[in-house]
């Protein structure tokens, strides 16, 4: 039986102990063959009113951009998610 990367990812934040913000960054930018919905791309931008939160997920946007190999659709989405506003 071929499990799924997705029953990890919840494990992967909970063990490298990622912020709320750094959660929803990393689900939008998920290797998901599919683009991230309008509603976490929303939570997103509301975040980054916060000025602690907007630094988490510019760190994280960075990291996900610097991924490279099998994990093209982090730095796809990644860009996807600088070019869209981030303030709603």
């Amino acid at each position: 039986m071929l499990r799924s990367w997705r029953h990890s990812l919840p494990l992967a934040n909970i063990v490298n102990n990622y912020s709320e913000a750094e959660i929803k960054v990393r689900e939008a930018t998920s290797n998901d063959p599919w683009g991230p919905s309008s509603s976490i791309m929303a939570e997103i931008a509301e975040l980054t009113h916060n000025s602690v939160a907007f630094v988490e997920v510019m760190a994280m946007v960075w990291k996900r951009l610097s991924d490279s190999g099998r994990n093209w659709r982090h730095v796809y989405k990644s860009l996807w998610r600088s070019d869209s506003p981030l303030n709603a």
